[in-house]
């Protein structure tokens, strides 16, 4: 009996962590899952400071923090590893290959393979994880404004990744061209908005490779995402403005007596205003 019962308070404690670690609705999940986001932010923003000339010193604190935010990831990797139920389906989720990238060039920079480093900029996809129905907290309240900023979202992923990804790899070969990373996002924004006035292009293969990607990617992704907004914005025109008393989340059909959000009931509010 104790054995099972140790089996079973093991087995609890894994399922309350795997809450916490995905749920955005109570404290500790709201707690844990901005600061991991505030920790991806940070690392870009460092890294786009080092791309500037900065005093040795603060280039060797920003390096000392740089490191701690990659143990604090790889911590972070290893649970949602220990919690998950599945653990070659853990292995081979999108999400966790990002993290698994974004983690390795650290461990593998013991070994001199910096050109790994060029696959940490992948972290900031891990901001993916909180587009989904996450943004009501940020008061979208409708289908069509999350659609929106999902689009937005991308838009400015695409651009930060590979301003990172494009920089790394020009800026050895090409310094005078792509000094900073605001080098890079000027090259790739004029490139997203084929716009394409030519004064910065890259000169290696593997830059012109990544900016064929950037371009594909956009083409995929960007078009697709403006085709669910249109949708939306023909579904929305079919909807009534019913506040709900429980969330505030006003969008709902017509035939609509729950809320699509929360559960609570609807009549009561069509009620009082009819």
């Amino acid at each position: 009996m104790g054995e099972k019962g140790e089996a079973e308070t093991l087995k609890l404690t894994r399922q309350r962590i795997a809450f916490y670690l995905d749920d955005l609705e109570t404290p500790i999940g709201r707690f844990v899952s901005f600061s991991i986001t505030g920790l991806i932010l940070l690392s870009s923003v460092i890294f786009v400071v080092q791309t500037y000339h900065i005093p040795p010193e603060v280039r060797y604190i920003l390096e000392k923090i740089d490191r701690g935010i990659v143990i604090i990831f790889a911590c972070e990797y290893l649970i949602r590893f220990w919690v998950a139920e599945d653990k070659i389906k853990f292995f081979l989720n999108p999400f966790s290959l990002i993290d698994s990238i974004a983690i390795l060039p650290y461990f593998f920079g013991f070994f001199n393979v910096s050109f790994i480093r060029i696959l940490r900029w992948f972290r900031i996809l891990r901001l993916i994880r909180f587009i989904e129905v996450k943004l009501y907290i940020f008061r979208l309240q409708t289908e069509d404004g999350i659609i929106f900023a999902r689009i937005i979202f991308t838009l400015l992923t695409i651009i930060f990744v590979f301003s990172g990804l494009i920089y790394q790899v020009e800026s050895p070969v090409n310094p005078q061209i792509f000094g900073t990373f605001l080098d890079a996002v000027y090259f790739s924004v004029v490139t997203m908005t084929t716009v394409g006035y030519g004064d910065v292009v890259p000169f290696s293969e593997p830059g012109r490779f990544l900016t064929i990607l950037m371009i594909l990617t956009g083409i995929a992704l960007i078009p697709w995402q403006i085709g669910d907004l249109i949708k939306q914005l023909v579904k929305t025109a079919n909807k009534i403005e019913t506040t709900c008393s429980g969330c505030g989340w006003m969008s709902h059909d017509q035939d609509a007596l729950y809320c699509k959000r929360c559960g609570t009931l609807l009549n009561a509010n069509r009620s009082s205003k009819s």
